[in-house]
C-alpha cells in the first residue's frame, strides 16, 4: 500500500517501524486507513493534511485580465477588492483581524496557511478577545498556496476554514502565490475578485471611507490611572489598546470623527486604519487644532499619515505597500536600526516638510518615510507597528516614551 506525498509515492509496510518517519497526524491516519491511498497534497493545488481535494473550484481575476485558478476553503461567495500581499511567516489570525486590511484580498507569500488552526480566544482582562486585533475578520478574502485542512496545535479551537465560514469570508488555495506576488511587485497592487457561482464587478476600496466602517461609534474606556490618554479610533488594533493600558493609564477610545476639543486628556493617540488618508478630512481637521496645543501626540501607521496631513505634508499611494514582519527602519535621531512589522499602502512625502518637523524614521529598503517628529513640541508618529502581537516587538519602547511625555 502507499500514499502520495507531493507527486512521489511512498510505499509503506504494515508495521510500526514505518510510523516514526511520519508526522503524528499522518501516521495516525495511515494506521486507520491501510487499505487505501491517501492524498496529502504538496505543490501547487496541494493541501497539507489528509484530504481528497473535494473543495470547490474558484477563480481569482485581476484588473489586467490575469486569471488564477484554485480551490475554496472558506465561505463560497464571490467578492472583490484590492489584492495585496503579506510576507509574514506567522500571525495569520492577527492579520485577518487587523482593521487595516478592510476591503483587501490578502495574499500570503508564506506557502502554508492554517497549520495551527484558530486559537481559543477567551476575553482578556480588558474584555477583548485574546490573540485577536478586532472582534471579527476584516479582510475581504485570503489567498494562499497550500491550506492545512488538519491543523495541529495545543490551543487550536477550530480550523481556519470554519472560522472563515463563520465570518462569511472566502479563502482560496492552490494558487501560485509566488507568481502572483511577483506580478503585484512589478505592476503594483491591483483590483481583483474571487469568483464562485456569480460574477461581481471590480471595485477599489480606497475610494471609500473605510475608516468610518471599522471605527467605534461610541466612546469606550479601558484601564485606570492618573494619566488619561485619548485615542482616536481609525481602526485601532486591540494590541495597541493592551500596550497602552499595560503602562498603567486610563485610555478612552473615541470615533474617528469625534470632536476632541471638548475632551480633557494628557495625551492624544491616533491609531492605524485602512484606506486612503485623504478620506479622513474630519480627523485631519481635528488634528490641526491639536497641533496648535502643547499636549503630547503619538500616531501609528495611518495615524502617522493623518498627523502629517494635518501638519501640511502630502501623502501618496505606494506601488505595492509594505506588509510583513521584517521591515528594517532607521532611527534618524540615534542611528539605531530596528526590525518592524508593517501594514500600509500609503506613505508620507517627507521631501518637503514644514520647517518645524523632521523625519523620525526611514525605511532602509525603499527609503520611504517611517515617522515624523516635531522639533520643539511633544509630537511624534511612526509608520510601523510597535505593538505587533505577531512580532517583532523591537520598538515597543515607544509606548513608554509617549506616556512619559504625557505625565
Amino acid at each position: 500500500k502507499h500514499f502520495a506525498l507531493g507527486s512521489k509515492p511512498i510505499f509503506a509496510a504494515k508495521n510500526a517501524a514505518f510510523a516514526p518517519a511520519l508526522s503524528r497526524s499522518m501516521a495516525f491516519d495511515l494506521a486507520k486507513r491501510q487499505d487505501g491511498a491517501l492524498d496529502v497534497g504538496g505543490g501547487l493545488g496541494g493541501t497539507s493534511g489528509v484530504s481528497k481535494r473535494t473543495d470547490r473550484r474558484c477563480t481569482l481575476v485581476l484588473e489586467d485580465g490575469s486569471v488564477y485558478s484554485g480551490q475554496s476553503f472558506g465561505s463560497e461567495i464571490s467578492v472583490s477588492g484590492e489584492v495585496v500581499f503579506n510576507t509574514g511567516m506567522v500571525g495569520y489570525v492577527e492579520n485577518l483581524t487587523d482593521p487595516s486590511y478592510k476591503g483587501q484580498l490578502l495574499v500570503t507569500t508564506y506557502p502554508l496557511l492554517g497549520n495551527y488552526g484558530v486559537p481559543h480566544c477567551p476575553e482578556d482582562e480588558l474584555g477583548l478577545p485574546a490573540g485577536m486585533e478586532s472582534d471579527r475578520i476584516q479582510t475581504t478574502a485570503v489567498i494562499c498556496q497550500d491550506y492545512s485542512h488538519s491543523p495541529s496545535h495545543w490551543n487550536s479551537g477550530k480550523t481556519l476554514c470554519q472560522w472563515l465560514k463563520e465570518n462569511n469570508v472566502p479563502g482560496m488555495y492552490g494558487v501560485d502565490t509566488r507568481a502572483l506576488t511577483k506580478k503585484l511587485r512589478v505592476h503594483g497592487s491591483m483590483k481583483g475578485k474571487i469568483v464562485m457561482d456569480e460574477d461581481v464587478p471590480l471595485r477599489d476600496p480606497n475610494q471609500l471611507n473605510l475608516v468610518a466602517e471599522v471605527s467605534t461609534t461610541v466612546p469606550r474606556t479601558y484601564g485606570s490611572g492618573d494619566v488619561h490618554i485619548l485615542a482616536v479610533d481609525c481602526g485601532i488594533k486591540y494590541n495597541i489598546i493592551r500596550s497602552l493600558v499595560a503602562k498603567g493609564i486610563k485610555l478612552t477610545v473615541v470615533p474617528w470623527n469625534w470632536d476632541i476639543k471638548k475632551e480633557r486628556y494628557d495625551g492624544l493617540f491616533i491609531s492605524n486604519g485602512p484606506g486612503d488618508p485623504a478620506m479622513c478630512e474630519e480627523t485631519v481637521a481635528n488634528l490641526r487644532w491639536a497641533l496648535e496645543q502643547d499636549t503630547p501626540i503619538f500616531g501609528i501607521c495611518l495615524g502617522n499619515q493623518l498627523l502629517a496631513r494635518a501638519a501640511g505634508c502630502k501623502t501618496y499611494k505606494l506601488k505595492f505597500g509594505n506588509r510583513g514582519h521584517n521591515q528594517p527602519v532607521k532611527d534618524l535621531l540615534t542611528d539605531k536600526v530596528y526590525i518592524t512589522p508593517q501594514n500600509h499602502g500609503y506613505a508620507v512625502d517627507h521631501s518637503d516638510l514644514p520647517h518645524e518637523w523632521k523625519p523620525y524614521f526611514v525605511n532602509i529598503n525603499d527609503v520611504t518615510n517611517e515617522g515624523l517628529v516635531h522639533v520643539t513640541k511633544p509630537f511624534f508618529s511612526v509608520q510601523f507597528h510597535p505593538e505587533a502581537s505577531g512580532g517583532p516587538e523591537d520598538t515597543g519602547f515607544l509606548f513608554q516614551k509617549f506616556i512619559d511625555k504625557a505625565k
